[in-house]
């Protein structure tokens, strides 16, 4: 569904600056060229500038007869300003130092109690034209923030990009709220591109992937994970409509010279990169949804020359390195060891590059440049709190313009989600990579390690602590292998979350079931585990649970919903909870209360199930090998 257009400051059915402060005042508006006040004799009103008992605040005195003053309009009120609305940098904003004074009430004898009731008027007058510059100041800003952002939204390159209900997506209602980026970087020769190094056309044709970053922001805003995948991890090829790089559009290739001339759909190769060429940012989306579960919201993509205006408009980024930086292909990168400022053509080399001289880990130690990098770039946009700053946004975001493609994105979305942020520290912010065999096969491909995986998408799904996160205070985050000797075990007696998830029966035959018995009852396993294996469950050996459970209790992983509820549907009341590294496999936990086993509902069946997450079993642990940077680690590398 379209994104409804921001309001901007151009409001057609309004008032102008004069009409309003004028209906405040209660004066006709005064044609401009009359406004300036001609000069009184300097004896009267020099005297009278310096005179104390001409301050507005005099006005909220008692005053002598003041009556009704029915010749004042009534008072108008100013529209509220929403409160989510964005407002530029006000300490960039022109405005006058102080508001000129106006006549205050004086005595009462003579002259002055002649003039009392006019100078009582010009000083309610003043009162009001102060509150109405203050109004006007707010309403002329918020337009200006308005109209930046309405004029930056419509500059974007949009694409089609997104998979809101893609079955690829594990356990949506734990992702509920949780912002997914795909970030990528896009290998590409067309326009400014050449011109900047990147190569020509007739080098590699077409655009591919370079860097493939999904980011996720859970909905608490507590901490943000970035997990990379290598450019030549393998994949399963898949059917994906074709995408014209040069026209954005997504259809038959009209080029008799493409390859992909006049197809409705291709497949992808067995590389990574390949989703991107064929299928442009719909089937890359496809492709790492299906691979992580996670429910991808947003989509950027940014090509070289982008990414090298980004650095530039930030004044360049800080880089270490404990020696020279040379490339086989690209030549001397950093000539000089330690902490360095780079600009946006070294940027975009130090993060391209994939021979380096001093590594044999080729597209390894490209991404783990390129995760010390983005550590960087985030440690000098929370320090500088550019996304409180409009001056300092406006230069961030001109890289968007022209030099990318971007799905459910604009520039609303940005600064609420870079506020929510912005107190974050760079403790809790991980970068790592999914884990691979290490090795390439005979196609040059890089093998993924599932299981593996699979654990950290479903540690994010469930916003499980990751190894290296850190409080501000830099001590480890809670449930983080480095916390665990100081941390006590958490107590089965803690009561958990609970959800109602919607789900649909599946038939038995399609479900794997694990018994196992808590109470102790000799044989009591065996025998559920039978029943179930009548009624066309798959069911594995029986065993016995550690502890003891007072409820028999269903436990599932993330993904595994339908066949959770399936089994569930046997049991009278059990409690169903989600825990990570169950893969397939439902566990079914016999408790105290546990006295039989019924058939289960007829497939297709729609339930509604109340699923807690899991505090009783302690989560699959994460691959010792796993790459990790975490942004607060500011040591050279």
């Amino acid at each position: 569904m379209a994104r409804d257009d921001p309001p901007t400051g151009n409001h057609t059915h309004g008032v102008t600056v004069a009409d309003l402060i004028a209906k405040l005042s209660g004066d006709t508006p005064v044609p401009p060229l009359r406004r300036r006040r001609e000069r009184a004799p300097a004896g009267e009103d020099a005297a009278a500038e310096n005179d104390v008992t001409r301050a507005i605040r005099a006005v909220s005195g008692p005053v002598p007869d003041a009556g009704t003053d029915d010749d004042a309009p009534e008072t108008e009120v100013i529209p509220v300003v929403p409160a989510d609305t964005e407002l530029p940098d006000l300490s960039l904003v022109r405005r006058p130092a102080r508001i000129p004074a106006a006549h205050a009430v004086g005595g009462t004898t003579g002259r002055d109690r002649k003039n009392s009731k006019k100078a009582r008027r010009r000083a309610m007058l003043a009162g009001r034209t102060a509150a109405s510059l203050v109004a006007v100041s707010a309403l002329v800003l918020t337009g200006g923030a308005w109209q930046w952002q309405s004029s930056k939204n419509d500059m974007f390159n949009r694409v089609a990009a997104l998979d809101l209900n893609s079955r690829d997506i594990i356990d949506p209602n734990a992702q509920f709220g949780d912002e997914n980026f795909l970030i990528v970087g896009t290998d590409s020769r067309l326009g400014a591109n050449s011109a900047i190094g990147a190569g020509t056309t007739e080098d590699a044709a077409g655009v591919r992937s370079d860097t493939v970053m999904l980011v996720n922001i859970p909905a608490s805003r507590e901490r943000v994970v970035a997990v990379s995948f290598p450019r030549d991890l393998e994949i399963e090829p898949m059917l994906c409509e074709p995408w014209d790089p040069q026209t954005g559009e997504y259809g038959p290739i009209t080029d008799p010279e493409s390859p992909m001339y006049g197809m409705d759909e291709v497949y992808t190769e067995y590389k990574l990169n390949s989703a991107y060429a064929v299928g442009g940012p719909k089937c890359l989306v496809k492709v790492i949804q299906k691979l992580s579960g996670l429910s991808i919201n947003r989509f950027m993509a940014v090509d070289f020359v982008g990414f090298q205006k980004m650095v530039d408009a930030l004044g360049g980024v800080e880089v270490c390195v404990t020696e020279p930086l040379e490339d086989y292909e690209l030549g001397t990168i950093l000539p000089t060891a330690g902490r360095q400022i780079v600009d946006g053509h070294t940027a975009l080399q130090y993060v391209r590059a994939r021979k380096v001289v001093t590594e044999n880990n080729g597209d390894y130690g490209r991404i783990k440049r390129q995760q010390l990098f983005l550590s960087s770039l985030m440690r000098s946009l929370i320090s500088k709190e550019v996304f409180f700053s409009l001056s300092k946004l406006n230069n961030v975001v001109n890289m968007f313009i022209n030099d990318s493609y971007v799905d459910n994105m604009d520039t609303k979305d940005l600064v609420t989600l870079g506020q929510s942020i912005q107190g974050i520290s760079a403790g809790r912010i991980t970068f790592l990579t999914v884990p691979t065999t290490g090795y390439m096969d005979e196609f040059g491909n890089e093998q993924l390690r599932e299981e593996d995986t699979r654990a950290i998408f479903d540690a994010i799904i469930n916003d499980l602590p990751l190894p290296e996160e850190k409080n501000a205070d830099n001590t480890p985050v809670p449930g983080t292998p480095e916390s665990l000797a100081s941390t006590p075990e958490p107590s089965h007696d803690e009561a958990p979350t609970s959800e109602l998830v919607d789900a649909v029966t599946t038939d038995p035959r399609d479900v794997t079931v694990q018994v196992s018995n808590s109470t102790g009852q000799e044989g009591l396993a065996a025998s559920a585990a039978g029943e179930l294996e009548n009624l066309g469950f798959n069911v594995t050996t029986p065993d016995d649970y550690p502890d003891p459970l007072s409820t028999t209790t269903v436990f599932f992983s993330p993904g595994n919903e339908e066949a959770a509820a399936t089994v569930a549907s046997t049991l009278p009341n059990p409690t169903i909870e989600r825990v990570t590294g169950k893969g397939d496999i439902v566990q079914v936990v016999l408790g105290a209360d546990y006295y039989g086993i019924n058939p289960p509902q007829p497939s297709g069946s729609p339930v509604q199930v109340h699923v807690v997450r899991g505090t009783r079993t302690t989560p699959t642990a994460l691959p010792e090998d796993l790459e990790i940077t975490n942004a607060a680690d500011a040591t050279c590398s």
